[in-house]
């Protein structure tokens, strides 16, 4: 139990946060700790004069300094309008994947002469965010997600249930299973080379699913070349390593597709949009 003022609190856990964490991270930190501990919003945990308790702040802190994800601690997360349960068998959703959703909504292909009731597949859905985001914004498509761990579709159709969207997960291997047809598929597929490593932070390394992170140093576009091979959808849109856009757009044509890079808010080629010349 630990009893004092909250800016005392913030101070606190900020100043055993900075030897494992840059000044900024670790003061946002202390604010999630505190939102999620007391059910205080941002607002009152900055203007908040009185005393709070928090229990077992320095098991929390303590897994903070061993890197284990904010997000992995309390067990959820809270994304574009979704609270969403996570665990390590999932990746934890970030702010580039909320840009690949907002981007497919903002581009939604017609069928036919309609453009409303599409039917669309995340592949590779871990906890379902990309699809129960789009589902969403968008009640009257079909959307649908898989995935090969099914302990990543267990927290996706727990995600499912706790925000009331009828999503579809099921389980396949993309790389061997054939699946059937859809008018968009949508995908944030493993790209990240081992050699790369190095440039990533502690705490994806140690907890989030490395099958869900990592592709063979020699073949790193396995997975969008995979899909392009089904031709399973007009529309692809896919999240992609700041490395590899213009790869993926050779990749794209040689199967068909035409495509194009779009980048993210850090002016980096992030996501990739490909339409079927048929």
């Amino acid at each position: 139990m630990y009893l004092c003022s909250v800016k005392a609190l913030v101070e606190h856990i900020v100043s055993r946060l900075t030897p494992y964490y840059p000044p900024e991270e670790a003061q946002e930190l202390a604010y999630w700790v505190i939102q999620e501990t007391t059910g205080m919003s941002r607002f009152d945990v900055r203007t908040h004069k009185g005393t709070k308790n928090i229990p077992n702040l320095n098991i929390i802190i303590q897994k903070l300094c061993e890197y284990v994800p904010v997000q992995y601690i309390f067990g959820h997360t809270e994304w574009l309008g979704l609270d969403l349960k996570v665990s390590p068998a999932t990746l934890i959703p970030r702010p580039e994947t909320a840009e690949l959703v907002e981007l497919v909504s903002s581009r939604q292909p017609a069928v036919g002469s309609q453009q409303s009731a599409l039917n669309v597949l995340d592949i590779g859905t871990g906890s379902g965010c990309i699809a129960l985001a789009l589902k969403l914004k968008h009640p009257e498509w079909t959307v649908s997600g898989l995935d090969k761990s099914r302990e990543a579709l267990d927290i996706a159709r727990i995600n499912a249930d706790r925000n009331k969207l009828d999503v579809q997960f099921f389980e396949a291997d993309i790389l061997t299973d054939t699946i059937g047809q859809y008018d968009m598929i949508v995908s944030n597929p493993p790209y990240i080379r081992p050699s790369e490593r190095s440039t990533m932070t502690e705490n994806t390394l140690r907890y989030e699913p490395a099958a869900a992170l990592f592709v063979p140093e020699s073949d790193p576009l396995l997975f969008y070349r995979r899909i392009a091979m089904l031709h399973a959808a007009p529309v692809l849109w896919f999240e992609i390593s700041e490395t590899q856009g213009e790869a993926l757009l050779v990749l794209m044509g040689e199967h068909g597709y035409k495509a194009e890079c779009l980048y993210d808010m850090y002016g980096k080629q992030r996501f990739v949009y490909a339409t079927y010349n048929s």
